[in-house]
């Protein structure tokens, strides 16, 4: 049960790898490009139309793994403000993953927006509002933790990568995305060797 965290990272980039393959000609007609414009309804339009419910039920899944990690991190690291914090932040950014479930509407479309579509894009939001906060929270919180402190350095290393990467949207949006999915399964691989979690 341990190792079940690991499977968050590598369960997310499996299925939007292998439904992009699949439904690459109904993306390139939503108006996606995978280099010109990687972003444009990627891969929140992976839900939309055949096998749609594929990529829902991964973000549901992947979202409620994350915030579990995030509890079991919490029990894991030494009481303190900072990992009381940036867990809880890591948490919630779990859940706004899972709330991408509520199926994004086009964004080329002659219909008004629907409410899963709102809410859809209120869920990125907060998913942006709480990862990177909890990225540099956490940061804090491993540095003081004989066990987790050489992740410190690396968590902010890997924010000041993917911040720029996923401004300057484009190809590097995949540096981005590669970057936090990596970062979040070293995080896993570590939570599940530690001694403290062993013991549960």
């Amino acid at each position: 049960m341990k190792r079940i965290f690991l499977l968050g990272p590598i369960l997310f980039t499996t299925v939007i790898t292998t439904l992009t393959i699949i439904k690459y000609d109904f993306l390139l007609g939503l108006g996606w490009h995978p280099l010109n414009d990687p972003t444009f309804d990627w891969p929140s339009g992976l839900a939309l139309g055949k096998y749609g419910f594929v990529m829902t039920a991964t973000f549901i899944i992947s979202g409620l793994l994350i915030a579990a990690l995030a509890l079991r991190l919490k029990a894991d690291l030494k009481p303190a403000a900072t990992s009381q914090a940036g867990s809880l932040l890591l948490a919630l950014s779990g859940l706004a993953l899972a709330s991408l479930a509520f199926t994004t509407d086009p964004t080329i479309r002659d219909t008004p927006a629907t409410w899963h579509g709102i809410l859809h894009d209120l869920s990125f939001v907060l998913l942006g509002l709480t990862l990177f906060p909890a990225m540099i929270v956490l940061g804090f919180a491993f540095r003081t933790d004989s066990y987790w402190k050489t992740l410190s350095l690396y968590t902010w290393l890997t924010l000041a990568f993917a911040i720029p990467a996923f401004i300057l949207k484009g190809a590097a949006f995949y540096v981005f995305l590669f970057s936090i999915l990596l970062w979040m399964e070293i995080l896993a691989w570590r939570l599940g060797n530690s001694q403290k979690t062993r013991t549960v």
